[in-house]
């Protein structure tokens, strides 16, 4: 464990221990997750699919997009990892990645737009 001082600390004993302090690179992997949860269109397809997989035709008529556009997205998603693809006959239906990352993302999402749209009821 290494242990770095703190140059602008007016405490004595000003030290953080760290095990690793991650590199720049490290991180490279979330900001390019991140990048792709950046438009809301996605990250609406990006949610639908955490809960079903569907067609490119049904995931258009359920988010009200051409087919076309959904596509664009999906390909984006598919290429960070986030979503998967299986053909069945000419049709190819796509889902979330069954990853640890997409299981918390798909949970922050959830609990964000918890926090951000409380029920009318209450």
């Amino acid at each position: 464990m290494s242990e770095i001082r703190l140059p602008h600390s007016s405490e004595p004993h000003s030290h953080v221990r760290l095990e690793r302090v991650p590199e720049t690179d490290d991180f490279q992997v979330i900001a390019n997750t991140f990048k792709q949860l950046c438009d809301t269109s996605r990250i609406r397809i990006f949610w639908l699919l955490c809960h079903y997989e569907e067609c490119v035709l049904n995931i258009s008529a359920l988010v009200d997009m051409s087919s076309p556009a959904v596509s664009h997205h999906l390909r984006q998603l598919k290429a960070s990892g986030l979503i998967v693809s299986r053909r069945e006959g000419k049709e190819v239906y796509y889902k979330a990645a069954d990853t640890e990352e997409v299981d918390l993302l798909h949970h922050m999402i959830e609990k964000l737009v918890e926090v951000s749209c409380p029920s009318k009821s209450e």
